[in-house]
Order: C-alpha cells, then structure tokens, then sequence
C-alpha cells in the first residue's frame, strides 16, 4: 500500500518535470559522464600503485598522476554543469508547482478558507514545495548517478577478483532489510514534521495578524508561550525524524566498511598468493569504499523521497479540493444587468442538518435600497453572502433579473457587483493599487474621479508619496475612515449595477462618519443597495427593512409600516433608541423606553447584540 502511495506520489509529480525534461536529461547525462570519470580513478590508482612497486603498467607514475589530475578537471567542469542545469530546472518546477497550487487556491470557496488555518496553507505553499522540488528534480538526478556508481564498481569489482566479490555481495541482503524496515518508519515521521511546522507556522501567522489585540490585552508573554509550544512540537517530530536518518546511512556504512576489513584481510592473503597484483587490491578497496558512499547516498535519496510523499499529499490535498461554488457546465455570461433580485424559498446551512436561512423569499427592485436588520445570529451576512455566489443556497433559487444565479458565469456575476465591508481590508501596496483594484484598466483621470467622489483626493494628496504612498498591511498606516473611503474609491470605480454594503459606517468617528456617509450617498444612487445595517441612521436612509431572527424574514416594509406594527423592529429600533439617548417618535417617546428596559431584561440581551454589533 505505501509502496503504491509512493509512485502515485511519484507519476502525478512527473508532469511538472516534463517541461524541463531536456535539461533534467542533459544534466543526467552530465552525472552519467562525471560517473564514469569517477569510476575511472580507482583502476588509474591501482595502475600507479603497480608503477610505484615496479609492475609493468606502460606508463610512468608521472604520466598517471597527470591522468589522475586531468581526470579531476574534467569531472569539476562536468559537475558545474550539471549542477547549473538542475537549479534551474528545479527552481522552475518549484515555481510551476506553487502557482498551480495557489491559483486552485484562488478557485476555492470560503468554506475552505473558514476550515483553514492561513499559516498551515503558507507552510504548504512555500516548505511543502521546496522538499517536493528536492526529491523530485535534485534527486532523480543523482539516483541515476549513485545507482550507476553502485553497479559499475560492482562489475568491475568482478572483473579484478570475484572472491574478493563474494566478500562485498555477502552485505547487501542484510543492507535490503534494514532498508525496508527504515523506510517504514520515516515516512510517517517526515510527515509528521511538514505537519508541526505548518502549525506553529499557522500560531505566528494567527499573532501577527491580530497583534493590535494581542498587545492591547497584554497577551505578548502567552502567545510566546504559545508558539513556543508549537514550536517544541515541531522540533521533536524532527529530532525522532533525524534519530532515524542519522541511524541508517551510518549502519549500512559500517556494514560495508566491516566487509571492507575483509577485503583487506582477504586480499592480503590473494596478493601473497600472487593472484592479486598490489594496484589491483588498492584499486578493489577504494571501489568497495565507492560503494558504501553509493549505498549511503542512495539511503539519503530515500530519507528525502520520503519526506516528499508527505509533502505531496499535504499539496494535492488541496489541488483535489473540488471548489463548493462553480461555474455550470452550461453557464452563460450576463453583461450589464438592472439589479432586481429575487430570492425564492431560499435555505441554506453551513453544516449538513444546521440551517441557518430557512425558506426565505424576498425580491428587491432595481435601485432600491434595503437593509438588513436582526439580532446578532439571525442570519443577515450569510444571506448577504449568497448573492455574490460566495456560497450557493442549501435548496431554493436566487435570481438576478430572472436568472438563476448558478446558470451564470461567476465572474460577470461578480462583475456586477461591489463590496464594501464593515472592516475594509486593503493590501499592502500603495493607494493608486489599491483603488485600481475595482478596475485595473481605469485611467488616471478616472481613478482621481472615484477618490473624489469618495472623499478621499484630498487626504491621499497629503500623503508622503500622495497616491503612490505604500499603505501598509491591511493599511495599517492609514486611519479607519481613510481606510473606508479608498474602500468605496475602489467599488465606485468598479462602476457596479449592485452595491453590498456591511454597515461601513459603524466603527467611525463623527467627522469620518460625514464624509464616508456622503461618499456612501453618492455610490449609491442608481443602485440596488443591500445594507447590513447597525445605525438608526443607516435604517431610516432604506426604502425597505427586512428584519431577520433566527434565519427567518419575519418583518418587511419601511420603517414607518415596521414601527407601527409594534414587532420585532419596533423592539430593536427603541432598544437602541434609548441605547442613543435620543428623543424620537411620540410612541417611543411615550412608552418606548420603559417597554424597551423590560424587553431587555428579560432577553437578558445588550441592544448592541441586538442589531449584530
């Protein structure tokens, strides 16, 4: 079964070699070549040991040392070489292997990335493809050179003296089983260690990311704790695996040197005889010492192979990731579209048997603005996040203009559609990249435009380097609200037909607020607008309120219509009416307050947690 696992491993490898093949073949024939050099040194030895004692040899000890010396030359020059091509084409492999895994990566749903830590995928991408390209590309080559090595210096061998043979062949079955027994061991222990490494890589990823939390709760000592831990784990699975590969290649070498003390002994006895010429017996005894060097290589190709089979399948378990949300074999491209969508029967669970929408239908006007409203956990991001195709609905249909959203192509889908998130996140590139990431063929004159109708030309021009000022990761050198307006710069110049938008409005301070808030007015307008709302203010602005609790729509209409009702949206309007401190309508005003106080205390709920803050 391992065996099997090992050359699958091996065959679904060999098309990234492909490409490369003439130059990993060039390099193959280069060791062949520095093989045959190598093996001509014992018998020049032997035959300048026989000139030094006096045996006719044709040639003087000068003349062979010359030899000697040319000899070395050569196979330096033929080494360089073939060393040179193997970098190359294992650099390349390693970068065909990296793109194909992250451009699967890039096809994949967030369900995935929500079961995945991101420090474990970048162990994966990065350690994983390196030990993959060592084995794969390094060591085939130098396979074909140890094995040759090992079989031409046995036939030679042969050729000076099969009874001095006999001696060295006696080794080889013991060597054949511990082999086996060593290669069971390793493998599952070098995966073991691609596995630790990934998870302390996945804790320093985890705390460097969230290092503003980490500081502010004073948490510096428990996360070096921590990763200190991960990082223990990850040194003992290598010290068992280096226990292992430290253990083998010295016990295969010390049986063949054993087998080396009787040739000496041996040999001595054949030359006595004088059936064995003293060059000869040299010439043996470095060929047997080229053979234990060929047998501890060819051990070191196998620790290596091995650890490969783990990283392998940690890679291919992601390249057979099948993506969750796909386009349709039949699907079509929509061009510009009007913007009505329609859901109908809707359900969807992230977990088989755990709904968390149930039977929602709802349709929404082209240019119509409607919020989302619910307590924490009723269900407003995920339906949110089916619109764009994030995920596809357990059961039921979502159509845009008509169309069932699966017989559409996800990219003029999305196309179709801008973002703007509650926590914006930008890339750590400059602001010019940034903004041009709603449309990488948009102008000067355009991405100027956007930014001043986002409210943002004017801070951006004050910037050290203006738009060509780096931001930072995730823009850490830039406040939230500036944040948020290169946010809406970037969906403004997407120029889209549907405007998602997660409460942008909600961790800013007043002035920040105004402007994002106008920015936001004017990104709107001509627009359907689906808003997960957490401010009165964000509320009042909707044509429409759809009020979520616990996966169901149970309120629809505008707020008046929803107030007078007295329902769920009255209770959450007044909780964080009073939350506020502000003086409203007569009802919530008259009755509001006291109704909200005892609503609270018996939900043993904050208002905030109410509208999902």
């Amino acid at each position: 079964m391992r065996a099997a696992l090992s050359t699958s491993s091996l065959r679904r490898l060999l098309p990234y070699v492909a490409p490369y093949r003439a130059m990993v073949a060039a390099a193959a024939l280069l060791f062949i070549v520095s093989t045959a050099l190598n093996l001509a040194f014992p018998l020049i030895s032997g035959q300048l040991v026989n000139a030094v004692t006096g045996a006719s040899v044709g040639l003087s000890a000068e003349q062979i040392i010359g030899l000697l010396i040319g000899v070395f030359v050569v196979r330096a020059g033929v080494d360089i070489g073939s060393q040179l091509l193997l970098a190359y084409a294992g650099e390349a492999v390693t970068r065909d292997l990296r793109q194909d895994v992250y451009a699967h990566l890039q096809t994949l749903g967030l369900g995935f990335f929500a079961n995945r830590r991101t420090g474990e995928l970048i162990s994966r991408l990065s350690s994983d493809v390196t030990v993959v390209r060592t084995a794969l590309v390094n060591n085939l080559a130098t396979l074909v050179s140890s094995l040759l090595t090992v079989i031409g210096s046995a036939a030679l061998i042969v050729t000076i003296n099969w009874r001095l043979t006999a001696v060295v062949v006696a080794v080889f079955p013991l060597a054949t089983i511990l082999a086996r027994l060593y290669s069971r061991s390793l493998r599952p222990q070098a995966t073991q260690v691609q596995d630790k490494l990934a998870d302390a890589n996945a804790v320093a990823e985890e705390t460097i990311n969230g290092v503003r939390v980490v500081k502010a709760f004073g948490r510096e000592s428990y996360e070096i704790a921590r990763f200190n831990a991960a990082s223990q784990e990850a040194f003992r699975s290598a010290l068992r695996l280096a226990r292992i590969r430290a253990t083998f290649g010295p016990l295969i070498g010390l049986m063949f040197f054993f087998s080396l003390v009787g040739i000496l002994w041996f040999g001595s006895r054949e030359v006595s005889a004088g059936r064995l010429s003293a060059g000869d017996l040299v010439a043996f005894l470095i060929y047997g010492g080229v053979i234990a060097g060929g047998i501890s290589g060819l051990a070191n190709i196998v620790t290596q192979f091995q650890e490969a089979v783990g990283a392998t399948r940690r890679l291919f378990e992601i390249l057979d990731t099948p993506p969750e949300v796909r386009d349709a074999p039949d699907a079509r491209p929509i061009g510009m579209v009007q913007g009505r969508i329609t859901f109908e029967r809707v359900c969807f669970a992230y977990e088989q048997g755990v709904e968390v929408l149930h039977d929602i239908s709802l349709e929404i006007a082209p240019g119509e603005v409607l919020a989302l409203v619910g307590p924490s956990g009723a269900g407003k991001s995920t339906l949110f996040n089916l619109i764009p195709r994030f995920y596809d609905p357990t059961s039921g249909v979502i159509r845009l203009d008509g169309h069932d959203l699966r017989t559409l192509t996800i990219a003029s889908l999305r196309a179709n559609i801008a973002i703007v998130p509650q926590d914006t996140l930008l890339f750590s590139g400059t602001v010019r990249e940034n903004i041009l990431y709603g449309n990488l063929e948009a102008s000067e004159a355009e991405m100027i435009a956007a930014a001043q109708a986002a409210n943002a030309h004017e801070f951006i021009q004050a910037l050290p380097q203006g738009y060509d000022t780096l931001v930072g990761e995730r823009g850490v050198k830039l406040s939230g609200g500036q944040r948020q307006r290169i946010a809406i710069a970037r969906a403004i110049l997407k120029n889209p037909r549907i405007l998602l938008l997660d409460e942008a409005t909600s961790s800013l301070d007043s002035e920040s607020e105004g402007l994002v808030q106008e920015a936001l007015s004017r990104l709107m307008q001509g627009r359907t607008t689906i808003i997960i709302a957490h401010r009165l203010s964000t509320v009042q602005i909707a044509d429409r309120i759809a009020v979520l609790d616990k996966g169901r729509l149970v309120e629809l209409g505008p707020h008046d219509a929803l107030m007078a009702q007295r329902g769920l949206y009255y209770k959450l309007y007044t909780l964080q009416f009073e939350l506020n401190g502000q003086a409203g309508e007569d009802d919530v005003a008259s009755e509001g307050p006291a109704r909200a106080s005892a609503a609270q205390r018996r939900r043993g709920l904050s208002p905030l947690a109410l509208f999902g803050v």
